[in-house]
């Protein structure tokens, strides 16, 4: 909310008040003490009221105050719909600005996005494809659509949130300072009421006139915001006449798009349909396949038919005999390293080899701020840091919560902490 009022806290000094020359009991008397505040309630003098207007004028700014806020905030979310995307793009403004790059990216419209996947795919089927063809219309009307929404975006901007939020931190925000300035006057008016023949008659005349000084100047700006508020209205005008010319050059789109594809039907529809000939198949026969090796051959599998359950892609398996397994065993006994066959091939390697082969030295300790890449990543945006998985990147940088900045393969960019496994973390 950019406009709350805030009552003073104890034992804290209020506002600066222009004091006048040679009156330091004035200027002590802003010195709010937890016994002038509670002797409001308690002591024998009533505290002084506001009359009832300035209170329903000062309510009418609140309200006002707390509608500019959350329109704000919902014009914003009907605009960019995804938090996910909003905070992205905050984050990558924020890293352009520290990189000093002027141009910054823009929301990823969800039109877009679509249009894109639609013209990747309708290229892939290719200009023989009726769907292929289709798909590429589409998505040109999606691109279009999306130009169309970010032009909304900056008419919407300029003309309603900009307005708005200058509303909201200028003159409201002023508001709110010069309410906060009067109850603290207010407050040291009353204390001083109360201690009336024990002080200098000068001292609470001075009081009183800097309170109604306050009060009028509070009453003046909540009554001009008030009464300009057909300046809102204007806006609010804006925001509509900007949405009324999104939808109607989208309608036009859309038309375009229907009439392109009512076409391709009707030009589908008329085309004589291509008959499917299947190929005569090849001949094909099992044997006994060749041994290359001199090894001895294996038995014969079964012909594979239409009905049975395994695929003809499916290899045999070779299964050895007995006496295989024992010529082989005598042949590695023999230290038969020349000898050729399926006993030589298949011979257990020793358990050098073994433990050569499976075990593996441990990796270097990391002495540097890195990550594991847990999953793929890849970049959309300029500036990412593209990896896959069990990649190990050096971190360089923390952008905020949810953003690492890192350098791998001589690469820099930057990447989501989620996407990663903190292996030694930067120094704090």
């Amino acid at each position: 909310m950019c406009f709350e009022r805030m009552a003073p806290s104890f034992g804290r000094r209020g506002q600066a008040v222009e004091g006048r020359p040679g009156l330091p009991g004035a200027a002590q008397g802003l010195q709010l003490t937890p016994f002038q505040l509670v002797s409001e309630k308690v002591g024998g003098a009533e505290g002084t009221k506001l009359d009832d207007d300035f209170k329903e004028m000062e309510k009418k700014v609140d309200v006002t105050s707390k509608a500019v806020a959350e329109v704000l905030a919902r014009t914003i979310e009907y605009l960019q719909p995804n938090p996910a995307s909003r905070a992205k793009l905050t984050m990558l403004n924020t890293v352009s600005k520290i990189r000093g790059q002027v141009k910054n990216p823009g929301y990823p419209q969800s039109e877009g996005l679509l249009g894109e996947c639609m013209i990747r795919h309708g290229k892939e089927l290719g200009g023989e494809s009726n769907f292929g063809d289709a798909l590429l219309d589409a998505g040109e009307s999606m691109k279009r659509l999306a130009e169309v929404k970010d032009s909304l975006d900056i008419e919407v901007k300029q003309n309603f949130i900009d307005p708005l939020q200058n509303l909201c931190d200028k003159d409201l925000k002023e508001i709110q300072h010069h309410l906060k300035k009067l109850e603290g006057r207010r407050l040291d008016f009353d204390y001083k009421k109360k201690r009336q023949g024990r002080i200098p008659d000068e001292e609470l005349r001075q009081a009183m006139e800097k309170f109604e000084e306050s009060k009028e100047v509070a009453e003046t700006s909540m009554h001009n915001l008030l009464e300009t508020d057909i300046e809102q209205v204007s806006q609010l005008s804006a925001l509509v006449d900007a949405q009324l010319d999104y939808h109607r050059q989208a309608v036009q789109i859309l038309d375009e798009l229907a009439d392109k594809l009512k076409r391709r039907m009707r030009e589908g529809s008329s085309r004589p349909r291509r008959e499917y000939k299947p190929k005569p198949r090849e001949a094909f026969e099992l044997g006994e396949p060749e041994q290359p090796n001199g090894g001895f051959p294996c038995a014969t599998a079964p012909k594979v038919t239409g009905s049975s359950s395994f695929r003809s892609s499916d290899k045999p398996i070779r299964t050895p005999s007995r006496s295989m397994r024992s010529m082989a065993e005598g042949a590695a006994l023999l230290g038969g390293s020349g000898e050729q066959g399926w006993g030589a091939a298949s011979a257990p390697p020793a358990a050098g080899q073994v433990e050569a082969r499976t075990l593996r030295p441990p990796p270097a300790p990391l002495d540097q701020p890195s990550c594991k890449a847990l999953y793929d990543f890849e970049p959309e945006n300029d500036g990412e840091l593209g990896f896959r998985e069990g990649d190990i990147i050096t971190l360089t940088n923390q952008i905020d919560e949810n953003w690492y900045e890192g350098l791998l393969h001589g690469q820099s960019g930057f990447f989501p902490l989620s996407y990663v496994e903190v292996l030694v973390p930067l120094p704090q």
